[in-house]
């Protein structure tokens, strides 16, 4: 193997603040990977594991030696796998040595780069049987001797959940039932309360991730007695981090061990509600969390009915404890939470709890929630009161999916009238839960094979007048009056006879989508825009035949909304993107449109007449994209 280079300077300067020193670092980097790699991946390995070098240079080698080994893209990964594979064996020994021996440093932050790196070599070599001594080096870094070397136990800690975290991805078994067991019993020691926090909190994380490969210790009840005592006490640690990863644990051991847990569901039930109810929002939103994953996994066991995996009802029995939990943390909203999709909030954990509760315990859920909904639905006292106005419009809308319709028989009209009406509310998040509620109500309660019908002549027009005004509402509020219009079609669709109740407001409805989509352009909003798109879509589909003369206008409609795209701005590669959106989502209309007019021998001529127009402005966007 070549002598290694020393590449401190280069690493050290391709972190530098000033642009020119850096760019002329990455690009020296670039060089060196590109004409030597052997000797390039020797020196960057050398550098991480030389405790003299300097830790940045250290820390950057590491990530390095990580982005030379994997890669999120799958063609590219297995470049870089076959690139390793490809590599001198001494080279390769160099590296592996390297990396077990960081472990040992003392400076954290490389050590974590360093089980990183490891456990990108070793999703390359375990599988191919070229690191046959892994396993053992770690538990050699877990031994008596290491007591007094927590950095040590802590990295090959991370190491060890990486490693197992990479074995998941792989479809065959890799490590042997004693590695496994190896492993496991590293872990679990490493997360015993005399453990130091950092050392606790990586053994908690590598349970994690090594918790799929415990079956066989699930099978044994002293093992798994003791796994399940030493993740519940770690929901108790006094660190907020161990806390956290251990109901991470506690929510993939029910959805991977679900029959396992009857005799641990008391003690988890009082910490799980303990941590809801008093704990931080971060710990608390993982206790949820493993409420959420019970529910799921028994809708699960309810729908496939086998046999073999009966589903436990441990929801249907902590419901009545449970859900008044759930609907008190619906209060604890953010300001403005409506405005961000991505955002995760107690609030709307708990929403998603009850929704996912009310799929198992359907039925019976509607009076455990109903006495909060009336309740808290009208205050109006003080400014602050939409919390409570929200929360119950959440609330509703929440249980809709499990119980039968006819267990909202008795209030679903009420409830509809209230919630037109709160399409006016003056708070925003009011306004936006009210329109996906109204949705909601639409999806699961209406359609043409349910009886009583919510949606009759005398209750239509009100809808429609109040969701063809709401379209015109803030974004985020259209995005959900869009929706509400999608479900609302459908469920008009496999109707009788040559009439629709929506008949009457088909017209306007589809030109104020149509102005919504127009109005909704910026590429922030195009998530109106496709709602609004796909709500005519399904009015089209749900067209009956006294308006397909207006879905036959609608050709002349589309067509010139389709020229206006080639006017717009295509200088930047965000630009292209959004043109090539909009005009897939106006060639979609016009399917749609086509599909509906060839059903019925009386309108196929509105297709014929516009073929050749249609067919010139496909071929002109097939040019504009190549």
């Amino acid at each position: 193997m070549a002598a290694p280079i020393d590449v401190s300077p280069i690493l050290l300067a391709a972190q530098s603040v000033d642009f020119a020193a850096r760019s002329a670092a990455e690009e020296q980097l670039k060089l060196f990977h590109e004409q030597n790699f052997p000797v390039y991946i020797g020196s960057i390995a050398t550098e991480l594991a030389t405790p003299t070098k300097p830790v940045d240079s250290r820390r950057m080698a590491g990530l390095l030696l990580k982005t030379m080994l994997t890669a999120k893209e799958e063609a590219r990964k297995q470049q870089l796998h076959a690139r390793w594979v490809a590599l001198d064996p001494a080279i390769k020994q160099h590296v592996r040595e390297a990396l077990l021996a960081t472990l040992t440093t003392e400076a954290k932050e490389v050590r974590h780069t360093a089980a990183m790196a490891l456990a990108a070599v070793a999703a390359i070599d375990l599988p191919r049987k070229e690191w046959p001594t892994l396993i053992a080096s770690l538990m050699n870094n877990m031994a008596p001797h290491t007591m007094g070397m927590p950095g040590t136990r802590q990295a090959t800690l991370e190491a060890m959940g990486f490693v197992c975290e990479e074995m998941a991805q792989i479809k065959e078994e890799v490590l042997t039932p004693q590695e496994i067991n190896q492993i496991l019993t590293a872990v679990v020691a490493g997360m015993g309360a005399t453990e130091p926090d950092e050392t606790r909190l990586a053994a908690t994380e590598a349970l994690h991730n090594a918790i799929e490969f415990a079956q066989h210790n699930f099978e044994n009840d002293n093992e798994r007695n003791y796994l399940m005592q030493v993740v519940c006490q770690g929901t108790q640690s006094p660190d907020i981090r161990i806390r956290v990863a251990s109901f991470e644990c506690l929510h993939a051991i029910a959805s991977l061990y679900y029959g396992k847990l009857v005799p641990y569901m008391t003690e988890i039930y009082t910490i799980t509600v303990k941590a809801i109810k008093e704990d931080q929002e971060e710990v608390a939103l993982q206790a949820v969390e493993f409420w959420s994953t019970i529910s799921e996994e028994e809708a699960e066991r309810m729908e496939e009915q086998d046999p073999s995996a009966p589903c436990l009802n441990f929801m249907k029995a902590a419901a009545p404890h449970l859900v008044p939990i759930l609907l008190e943390m619906l209060l604890k909203q953010e300001e403005g939470q409506e405005l961000d999709d991505t955002n995760w909030n107690i609030s709307i954990a708990a929403g998603t709890c009850l929704g996912l509760a009310a799929r198992v315990v359907q039925d019976d859920i509607v009076p455990m929630v109903m006495p909060f909904i009336t309740a808290n639905i009208s205050k109006h006292t003080t400014p602050a009161d939409w919390h409570f106005r929200e929360a119950a419009t959440f609330a509703y809308g929440s249980i809709l999916d499990g119980p039968q319709p006819l267990a909202f028989a008795d209030t679903v009209k009420q409830a509809l009238g209230f919630l037109l009406q709160a399409m006016k509310d003056p708070h925003p998040s009011v306004k936006d839960t009210t329109a996906w509620t109204i949705g909601r109500i639409f999806e699961f309660l209406h359609a043409h094979d349910i009886e009583p019908a919510i949606i009759t002549q005398e209750t239509l027009p009100p809808i429609m007048a109040v969701l063809i005004e709401s379209l015109k509402d803030e974004a985020h509020v259209a995005y959900r009056v869009s929706c509400a219009i999608s479900h609302l079609a459908i469920g008009f669709q496999g109707s009788e006879g040559g009439t629709s109740p929506m008949s009457p407001f088909f017209k306007d409805t589809i030109a104020a989508l149509l102005h919504c989509a127009q109005r909704h352009t910026h590429h922030e909003h195009s998530k109106v825009q496709i709602s609004a798109f796909e709500a005519i879509n399904d009015l089209v589909r749900a067209a009956s035949r006294d308006t397909l003369d207006v879905v036959a206008q609608l050709i002349g409609v589309v067509l010139p909304e389709i020229h206006k795209t080639f006017e717009l701005p295509a200088g930047t590669a965000e630009a292209r993107e959004k043109q090539a959106e909009v005009q897939g989502q106006l060639c979609g209309v016009l399917q749609v449109i086509m599909q509906k007019l060839s059903e019925e021998e009386g309108t196929k001529p509105a297709i014929m007449n516009c073929a050749d127009q249609i067919m010139e402005t496909l071929l002109r966007i097939f040019n504009q994209r190549s």
